[in-house]
């Protein structure tokens, strides 16, 4: 198995191609990055900023440089001694720019009698293919040669029916062009959530796996690719059959899914995947550098300002718009598979399950106590459709390989994800550094009773799966959520200052208010332009005052003059400077804790593109900025040449962690086993957070720093370890078996202890 120490996430794009991660091999070789883990490398849309639009699964993509610029980076990576981990798509490809995919346009063209009809997820059963794309009507259409055009939408027109007028020739089609919300009403081909441009992929279909998946897997035998991500595997008809037939075509391959797993969820244990892409780990990571005792603050104030505070009804009710309506064509295409019900009642009792699911899916046979929960929950909360979810439940438990389950178990994700992720995570904003993907924003904090326990069962149950703290994925960056944490520390005075922060300046949607005070104080010192485009997205994403889709022109235009204006506003732009002042060490301290756990705890750990400093991103695209290498280079030099950087705002001292720790996985990897809680003794013994990897190394780091100064530091407190010697790898101090905590973090407020050999 090619199970890499640790790997490197990197954003390719055309700006950032396979020569340019070729440039930054030496770099990620001493930084001690076991294997580089690229986003996406086939033929995508032109210009796509991140590849997960594939276009052409049989080729190397070629606005990053094809295929011989692909087996330079990889001959690179062979000569450094490193791993190529790939991120592959298999639920979807892009039919955006329709010429761009050989097969859709092979689709549009022919229709059913295309060879390549059976490789989307069309239900040709409800007439020709719906293509969203028109305005109000189709008065712009022309016909240029062999092509339909609508404006810059180009499609092909059918062999033989080229005469008439623009709108007789379109009436010949295979494919109708339609508004997009008749198409949202209607859509008879499956998508990717509610993204019309990604149409879905019968991958289930053994040819067409082979298809899709050939050229990466040539990748994967010819030595030139080491490990697999998979992308959004909860889309698929079959999940484990897919990854069963995945590793038969990469038997030696590192395989992790992107499977979100809610608290106290297991991956299917039928799937031979290593793990998951690290969200249970950075929702725990996260969690443990949270004070619980804020929960009531925060809480409070979410109310006083009208924030929604009833978690739970929130999720139910931003469930319910997904099905009602950016799901709805889904929700209908089930629910005609539903037999002997009246259609409004089928509709509805679809609709209540997947509401009601209490994790993104199930996989029966395995998941059968989600779906069951999920089924009495519908029941409970509409008792009137009583025979129709009886009915529902009878007919999936019979045939879990049937249509019907197929699709309400593929869709319910899509429900779950888009109703939670995207959008209660932009209503209920109590507390945004919990409101993360794979997160669990009603539960206030993790005690570190509950942290080693979970870090213990990752260590025996899945070893070789991914931890992460940053993602392309996730809502804001390590960074800017770490300090957010520290708001937990100082509750009342945040709450205090919001009020003030709030009569001056507010946004007028208390959500969006809320959210943006805390992002403001978490990414300081922000740019008004960066600032404006993520509450702009936030906003629309929260689709309370207005939606991609449903704009509210006056509104948006205040949420984007806000950022100017508060930071324009000098008596105020000084106030939230002042209180940034007041957490920026504390978010410090955690941001290094939270990396040194996870960079030494159980599991792979990834390092996102450029967070091996501090990085203050938010949500895509904000976080897919170009990354300064040669800063990074400078910095890692002097670390290397034994330089002891300060704590500062260059960031130094959080390289020097995660260069220290990657040298260390990948030089002694017997170093970092198994997993055993360590206690320290003292009157602040709950500010201290550490535990044994091995016989020979120990990791310690301060939590809740905020509240240690408070209650007068350190004092009294021990860490008792094994006999011997010990040394901090950080600093290179002897430290003893029984190291005072006011001496092993006089100088970083976490250590990496190496016990040397007798």
């Amino acid at each position: 198995m090619s199970t890499p120490s640790s790997t490197y996430r990197v954003q390719l794009r055309p700006e950032f191609a396979f020569a340019d991660a070729a440039g930054i091999v030496d770099y990620l070789r001493e930084l001690g990055v076991g294997a580089l883990y690229g986003s996406p490398m086939l033929d995508a849309t032109p210009g796509s900023t991140h590849g997960y639009d594939v276009t052409d699964p049989t080729r190397a993509r070629g606005e990053l440089g094809g295929e011989e610029a692909r087996k330079a980076l990889s001959a690179r990576l062979k000569d450094a001694g490193l791993g190529f981990v790939v991120d592959i798509v298999p639920n979807h490809m892009s039919v955006e720019v329709p010429k761009a995919n050989p097969w859709w346009w092979d689709v549009l063209r022919n229709g059913r009698q295309s060879p390549y009809a059976p490789f989307f997820d069309i239900d040709w059963h409800r007439g020709r293919l719906l293509l969203p794309v028109l305005g109000d009507d189709n008065d712009e259409l022309a016909v240029e040669g062999d092509e339909l055009v609508y404006y810059d939408h180009r499609f092909p027109i059918a062999p033989g029916t080229g005469d008439g007028t623009p709108q007789e020739v379109h009436a010949r089609q295979h494919y109708e062009l339609v508004g997009w919300r008749r198409g949202n009403r209607e859509l008879n081909y499956r998508r990717f959530f509610d993204i019309t441009n990604l149409a879905a992929v019968t991958v289930e279909r053994p040819e067409v796996f082979a298809e899709t998946h050939g050229e990466v897997l040539r990748w994967v035998s010819d030595g030139d690719v080491t490990g697999l991500r998979v992308d959004h595997p909860d889309g698929l008809a079959d999940p484990g059959g897919y990854f069963r037939r995945l590793r038969a075509g990469a038997p030696g391959a590192w395989l992790v899914a992107e499977k979100i797993l809610h608290p106290g969820e297991a991956l299917p244990q039928s799937w031979p995947v290593d793990g998951t892409t690290g969200y249970d780990a950075l929702r725990e990571i996260t969690g443990v550098f949270v004070d619980p005792a804020a929960a009531s603050v925060f809480t409070r104030l979410a109310a006083e300002q009208g924030v929604r505070t009833d978690y739970h009804a929130v999720e139910e009710r931003a469930r319910r718009l997904v099905t009602d309506g950016i799901l709805v064509a889904e929700v209908h295409r089930i629910a005609a598979l539903l037999q002997g019900v009246d259609a409004d009642a089928a509709h509805a009792a679809v609709a209540e399950v997947m509401i009601a699911f209490p994790v993104y899916r199930s996989y029966l046979p395995e998941g059968a106590g989600h779906w069951a929960t999920a089924v009495a929950r519908a029941r409970k909360r509409r008792p009137e459709l009583a025979p129709a979810l009886d009915a529902l439940d009878s007919q999936v438990r019979g045939a879990p390989d049937g249509e019907l389950a197929t699709r309400i178990q593929q869709t319910s994700g899509m429900v779950v994800a888009k109703g939670t992720e995207d959008t209660t995570f932009y209503r209920f904003t109590r507390f945004a550094a919990l409101n993360e993907v794979g997160g669990n924003p009603d539960r206030f904090g993790l005690s570190t009773g509950e942290f080693h326990t979970l870090a213990a069962g990752r260590a025996a149950a899945s070893p070789a799966t991914m931890t992460t703290l940053t993602t392309h994925d996730t809502k804001r960056s390590e960074d800017t959520r770490a300090r957010m944490a520290a708001l937990s520390e100082v509750a009342d005075e945040f709450a205090v200052a919001v009020r003030r922060w709030t009569a001056a300046r507010g946004i007028d949607e208390p959500a969006l208010n809320l959210l943006a005070w805390q992002t403001l104080v978490g990414a300081w010192p922000i740019s008004p332009e960066r600032l404006r485009d993520y509450l702009d997205k936030a906003a629309k994403e929260a689709k309370l005052r207005t939606s991609w889709t449903d704009h509210d022109e006056d509104f948006e235009r205040a949420v984007a003059e806000w950022p100017s204006a508060v930071l324009g506003d000098a008596s105020l732009a000084a106030d939230v400077e002042s209180f940034v002042k007041r957490v920026r060490g504390a978010g410090w301290a955690n941001s290094l804790g939270q990396k040194l756990v996870q960079l030494a705890g159980p599991g792979v750990p990834d390092v996102y593109q450029g967070t091996e400093l501090w990085d203050y991103s938010l949500v895509d695209p904000d976080n897919r900025r170009a990354v300064d290498y040669a800063a990074r280079r400078s910095l890692l030099e002097r670390i290397q040449a034994g330089e002891q950087p300060e704590i500062d705002e260059t960031g130094a001292a959080k390289l020097l962690v995660v260069h220290r720790v990657l040298a260390l996985r990948r030089d002694r990897p017997e170093l970092f086993a198994g997993y055993r809680p360590l206690h320290a003794e003292g009157v602040a013994a709950e500010h201290l957070l550490a535990f044994e990897r091995g016989a020979g190394l120990a990791v310690a780091v301060t939590r809740l720093p905020i509240g240690l100064h408070r209650a007068g530091g350190w004092r009294d407190t021990v860490l008792p370890l094994r006999d011997g010697e010990w040394t901090d790898v950080l600093t290179g101090r002897l430290v003893g078996d029984a190291p005072r905590a006011a001496a092993l973090f006089d100088q970083y407020p976490v250590a990496l202890l190496v016990r040397e050999e007798s």
